[in-house]
């Protein structure tokens, strides 16, 4: 399908010719209203006309388009998005590309060189578009291009007044993405080469003629759509080519040691470690910067020596050491044991997201409710006591930093449905230690029982940053590993909303780490504000897959996996995708507002529903859903007339197979005694109804409600969905297998 920007109104500056001119053009031959802004200046700024802007304008109305031009300077950012709004009534989409150049080696460059080359490129794109942020913040959309150089990134000879400018654009547009991103406003950069007035001057004329501004203008159009959430990027386009840039950086060295003041000669000595590239990390964010510092801060006041790098310290300089596999494997750690009642569980449903908003949630939360249960993933928090009470530092073999400690994966299988109170105790036991090589990873198995029986297994996967380098082996049969989720569409998507105080919440469980809580604590951790539990993240993702494909029957449940990606920040939105294959749900947790994955490699072990399994209905194979309209089928026949004066409609059915279509049905009950047809219909459907083979099944054999699905998502109704309330005659009285 192609990319739209009917509706949409999209400023242009230096629109009057090169590829401001091929930006405009494109947007309007979309369906975008343009405002066509150039001064009319000279490549150095000098002179002013309408001519440039109007030609363009004319150019776009000649071909049926929407346009109006402005000749405002860019310094006056407030009168280019007022012609917008007075034209059109909105601004949507700023593409700061007016430029000029004022190109002279350093030393000739002079005060007036350098402040117009700045007011131009960077003080005019940062007036533009502060004068359109505001409206953008109000209407929950926006879309701002940074027009930044290779001048910019790599420096050029003769340019640093416009390497300067350009480069202070990626930084701007950087921050804006950071900004704007929960408001839906997004802000990416590009650093493009074609021919234009600008580059003629620094370019042979052969190469200008052939670098065409259309090889340019369709990355604009895609970072401008709505369907694009790239937020931040930086790329490098020209030619028909585009790149994609980041930050790439060393592992480092640490040059001071405790109570020791740094020397330059250490800095000297270890130049070529600083410098080495090899396994060079790639910071994406301020956090992930200063997280290295955080934890040389640690590693020096804990150790003192000098170190290859943040991650590898502790091992170079001998805290590695302190691991001795053949001691910590099969030591096991004092029990634990934890007493609860209805209280802990239903805190812990809150904890997780759970409300009474949803009527579904209430036998979590109401001890009175006479389904009262226990969430499955409330498993982890009588054994995590064997984590945080102190455990571990007992251990002989682990001489380990616990500032360094890390959650990194975590493994959860119940035996029977968890109690609603009693009093459990956990056994834990080293299970493995194995060398990373950054950092060591331990596994801590614990089994958890009521009396003497088992109820629930947990394995903790536990990265210690710095601690590698101890010469052991890097992986383990013991390790309950992750797997990749399948290589199609997921077959269910839930989005749900964390609170401002969810960390505040769900630490009442029992985790009372400062990091989820104090901010001056997270501040350290390189993190702007306390962040979420990766444990809250699993309980919210267990229990979509618990509702989705498990009816919210805690007895369904047998087992999850999860590996801890990224952090999450209370009051962002969590994204579980969900493929279910057999038993298993495989998920994948992401932020909705940014993408980021933060649980990956995951999945769900179900037990199987009680009673007829719904592979015994499709005899051999075929779509379940085949015997159910065959039944339709004849009993339209039979009843058809009766069923005409009942429903009065015509219905369409999409069934889906694996999130494709699979099959197609329509229901008439409008026309003469009512017919039935499969595959494409001519006539009129009233209402059309998309749902999986399975889904169907269990709405026809009563196990789902027909409104239930279509709030959960499960089915999607296109037309009048009010006819969608007649289904029940059609499904129940009428199609009983």
């Amino acid at each position: 399908m192609s990319l739209s920007f009917e509706g949409r109104v999209v400023l242009v500056t230096g629109a009057g010719g090169g590829l401001g001119r091929e930006y405009a053009l494109a947007f309007a031959e979309r369906g975008a209203s343009v405002i066509v802004n150039d001064l009319g200046a000279d490549t150095k700024g000098g002179g002013k006309s309408s001519a440039a802007a109007d030609k363009v304008v004319e150019e776009i109305r000649a071909k049926g388009g929407k346009a109006v031009a402005n000749y405002d300077s860019v310094e006056d950012g407030e009168k280019l998005i007022q012609t917008a709004l007075d034209a059109f009534g909105r601004i949507d989409v700023v593409v700061n590309n007016a430029g000029i150049l004022r190109d002279r080696s350093f030393a000739r460059t002079s005060d007036l060189d350098w402040d117009l080359i700045q007011r131009v490129h960077l003080r005019g794109s940062f007036l533009v578009t502060r004068a359109a942020w505001n409206h953008m913040k109000n209407q929950k959309f926006g879309r701002i291009i940074m027009t930044a150089s290779a001048a910019g990134i790599y420096g050029n000879f003769g340019q640093a007044n416009y390497s300067a400018a350009k480069l202070g654009l990626l930084g701007l547009g950087n921050t804006l993405a950071i900004e704007g991103r929960k408001y839906n406003i997004h802000c990416n950069t590009i650093a493009p080469v074609a021919g234009s007035r600008l580059t003629e001057t620094v370019m042979p004329p052969d190469l200008v003629a052939s670098l065409k501004p259309e090889y340019v203008a369709p990355l604009v159009l895609w970072l401008c759509h709505e369907q694009c959430q790239e937020n931040g990027g930086l790329f490098e386009v020209g030619a028909g080519w585009i790149g994609k840039l980041r930050w790439e950086r060393t592992q480092g060295y640490i040059v001071r040691q405790k109570n020791q003041s740094m020397k330059p000669e250490a800095i000297r000595d270890h130049w070529e470690k600083i410098c080495d590239f090899t396994d060079a990390t790639k910071p994406a964010n301020i956090q992930e910067s200063l997280q290295s510092m955080v934890s040389v801060l640690s590693q020096v006041e804990s150790q003192g020596d000098v170190g290859v790098n943040p991650a590898a310290a502790a091992a170079s300089a001998g805290l590695g050491s302190g691991i001795d596999p053949t001691k910590a494997v099969g030591q096991k750690l004092p029990p634990t044991t934890f007493s609860f009642n209805h209280t802990q569980c239903i805190l812990y449903a809150l904890g997780v997201g759970m409300s009474t908003k949803d009527p579904d949630h209430l036998r979590f939360l109401y001890e009175g409710h006479p389904d009262f249960s226990c969430l499955p993933t409330f498993g982890v928090i009588p054994s995590q006591a064997a984590m945080m009470g102190g455990g571990l530092s007992s251990v002989p073999g682990l001489n380990i930093d616990f500032t360094q400690v890390l959650h990194g994966e975590q493994y959860l299988e119940l035996y029977k449905p968890l109690p609603t109170s009693g009093k459990l105790t956990s056994e834990a036991t080293i299970a493995d230690v194995l060398d990373k090589g950054s950092g060591a990873v331990i596994l801590l198995d614990v089994n958890t029982y009521s009396g003497n029986e088992l109820v629930c297994y947990n394995q903790f996967s536990v990265f210690v940053v710095g601690a590698g380098g101890f010469g052991g082996k890097r992986s383990s049969e013991k390790a309950k590993p992750p797997v990749p989720p399948p290589k199609r569409s997921p077959d269910a998507v839930v989005i749900d909303s964390t609170t401002r105080d969810q960390a505040a919440l769900y630490r009442l469980s029992g985790d009372w780490n400062p990091l989820h809580i104090d901010p001056s604590f997270a501040a350290m951790g390189g993190f702007k504000a306390p962040i979420l539990h990766g444990l809250c993240s699993f309980g919210f993702a267990a229990r979509h897959v618990l509702k989705q494909f498990a009816d919210n029957d805690p007895s369904r449940f047998k087992a999850i996996k999860v590996r801890f990606v990224k952090p999450v920040m209370p009051g962002q939105s969590l994204q579980t995708e969900m493929w279910k294959e057999g038993n298993r749900v495989h998920i994948q947790c992401k932020v909705k507002e940014t993408d980021a994955v933060v649980l990956a490699g995951a999945y769900v072990d179900l037990h199987g529903a009680s009673g007829a399994s719904p592979e015994n209905l499709s005899q051999g194979g075929g779509l379940q859903s085949e015997l159910v309209f065959a039944e339709i089928g004849r009993r339209i026949k039979d009843v058809g007339s009766e069923l005409v004066k009942k429903v009065n409609a015509v219905f369409g059915w999409e069934i889906t197979k694996d999130g494709k279509k699979a099959a197609q049905w329509t229901i008439d009950l409008k026309s003469g005694s009512g017919s039935l047809h499969k595959g494409p219909y001519s006539g009129k459907v009233d209402v059309t109804m998309t749902v999986s083979d399975e889904d169907f099944m269990e709405v026809v054999q009563g196990k789902l409600n027909p409104q239930k699905a279509f709030f959960s998502g499960k089915l999607k109704v296109r037309g009048n969905i009010m006819l969608s309330q007649k289904l029940e005659v059609i499904l129940k009285d009428y199609a009983k297998l």
